[in-house]
């Protein structure tokens, strides 16, 4: 198209100003035609409705007229051969106005100017945030201000009161046990005793309490006096004072491994005539063995698998649950105790668990052999063993809990151990 010819259909005001800018760009570029953008085929907002566009000087609209063109400085840098437009023009109520004023630049009004990248648009966006004032707080009223002191005393004088009650339990308990007097006197010193313990186990369920049950040397008389008392009331209170305190707490777990009380409650574990006092020793071996490396040292030096043992073939129901539970959780925690456990003929006494009555008992014994053969091709092959019938035994059963859906879990496990006993390669392909 012949420079200077509008376009076909274009209004007559802006092919007048399409044909003078045609003509001064080419001049600017030193007689060489430019590409026009574009969007410079769209009437900008500057451009009025006579055909003549307006620059910006101070608050005015000036025309923009062919002489002003060569005065003017391109839009972007001549590496980039004006091809980096301003991407809008601040609004007529920020950046000009129809009448005079007041100048506009950057420094001349209260307007920011607009953000040219993401950083300036975000430091906008924090300066529009930040200009409006936060509420002022609110006078606290003097009931309220009543209100939260008490509050504030009663929560110290509680925690006071709670350290004076463990001293007072404390000084019951540091008694001398009465001689052998007539069996109301006994049963009345019992009690209270028993009372004591009670109340410091409610007590030490709070963490900073049983801190200071420590530093007042209760774990000192409760593993020296009281878990080998003659009544199991006060056995097994003083076992179940010990696993409240040392739950989750290393510092007060060591304390109490380094006082002795694993040798202790294993022995209560294995030896004592009263079931109570079994299954609240238990507790406190399980909280002094669960992610502590230094009670399960101890407790592998004490055979404590072994006393685990002779624990699930009681009749005890809960001692025998909790004890294949104590056991699954040490095998899936660490399996590096696995070939100990092999040797001890583990693999031979929980299949002989399996094989009697079934009870709820089973899925806790399934579940600790099928951590014992996860990743271990010691235990694999002694489940594969002939004599054990162990593959027999667990279709069989899977038969049984088909239709139960109380056992699904134990029928998880039994298929569990199919799957990597008998359904995996021979045992030469597996070593290599």
């Amino acid at each position: 198209m012949p420079l200077g010819k509008g376009p076909v259909g274009m209004k007559e005001g802006k092919g007048l100003w399409l044909r003078g800018v045609r003509a001064e760009w080419f001049g600017a570029m030193g007689g060489r035609r430019a590409p026009l953008k574009r969007h410079l085929l769209s009437r900008p907002s500057g451009v009025d409705q006579s055909g003549r566009q307006s620059c910006l000087s101070g608050d005015h609209l000036l025309p923009l007229t062919h002489s002003s063109l060569l005065h003017k400085r391109p839009m972007a840098d001549e590496g980039s051969r004006g091809s980096r437009l301003p991407l809008a023009l601040p609004p007529a109520s920020q950046g000009c106005s129809s009448g005079g004023g007041g100048g506009s630049s950057a420094g001349g009004s209260g307007n920011p100017r607009p953000p040219r990248n993401l950083q300036g648009l975000l430091q906008m966006a924090i300066t529009a945030g930040s200009e409006e004032p936060e509420p002022p707080p609110e006078p606290m009223s003097e009931e309220r201000r009543q209100w939260l002191q008490e509050a504030m005393s009663a929560a110290f004088r509680g925690q006071r009161e709670e350290v004076e009650q463990m001293k007072s339990c404390l000084r019951v308990l540091s008694q001398p046990m009465p001689p052998a007097t007539g069996e109301a006197e006994l049963a009345a010193d019992q009690q209270e005793r028993e009372g004591a313990l009670e109340l410091l186990a409610d007590l030490c369920e709070n963490m900073d309490n049983a801190a200071d049950f420590c530093q007042l040397s209760g774990m000192h008389l409760l593993v020296g006096r009281y878990l080998e008392a003659g009544a199991a009331g006060l056995r097994w209170r003083a076992a179940q004072l010990i696993g409240t305190c040392s739950q989750n707490v290393a510092a007060i777990q060591e304390q109490v491994l380094g006082l002795g009380a694993l040798r202790k409650l294993l022995r209560l574990l294995d030896r004592d005539a009263c079931d109570t006092v079994r299954v609240k020793a238990l507790f406190a071996i399980s909280c002094l063995v669960r992610e502590q490396e230094a009670g399960l040292l101890q407790f592998l030096r004490l055979d404590g698998f072994s006393v685990l043992m002779r624990a699930m073939q009681q009749q005890v129901q809960k001692l025998k649950v909790k004890s294949a539970f104590l056991l699954q959780n040490l095998l899936v925690g660490h399996p590096e105790h696995k070939g100990t456990l092999c040797s001890m003929g583990m693999v031979q006494q929980l299949v002989a668990l399996v094989r009697t009555e079934h009870s709820p008992f089973h899925e806790h014994v399934l579940g600790a052999l099928c951590s014992l053969v996860t990743d271990f091709p010691q235990g694999v092959r002694e489940c594969r063993e002939p004599e054990l019938g162990l593959e027999e035994l667990l279709r069989h059963r899977c038969q049984l809990l088909q239709q139960h859906e109380e056992y699904q879990e134990e029928l998880e496990f039994c298929e569990k151990l199919l799957q990597t006993c008998f359904s995996s390669p021979t045992d030469d392909s597996m070593d290599r």
